[in-house]
């Protein structure tokens, strides 16, 4: 059984993505409140920066070595108990 994790992510308005995940959902989320600190300004203040996210390792990354935890993005938080998926 694998960790349910991001395959495909695709910028939006407003600092939110839409995120395809390897059990099949695709949700969205607001990353406005996550982007804080130094590491983020330019991601924060430049929508050209912002949509330069990728996934890599089932998660979000930019170019300049900037992540997120995906457990937090997948699930806003800590996953839940039994939130594991045989999808790959």
């Amino acid at each position: 059984m694998a960790l349910i994790r991001i395959v495909a992510a695709v910028a939006l308005a407003g600092r939110r993505v839409q995120l395809t995940l390897t059990d099949g959902r695709v949700i969205e989320r607001d990353l406005a409140p996550l982007l804080t600190g130094p590491v983020f300004d330019q991601i924060r203040l430049s929508d050209q920066r912002f949509a330069e996210l990728r996934v890599e390792n089932g998660t979000l990354v930019w170019p300049d070595g900037a992540d997120l935890c995906p457990d937090v993005l997948i699930w806003e938080g800590l996953p839940p108990a039994g939130s594991v998926s045989n999808a790959a």
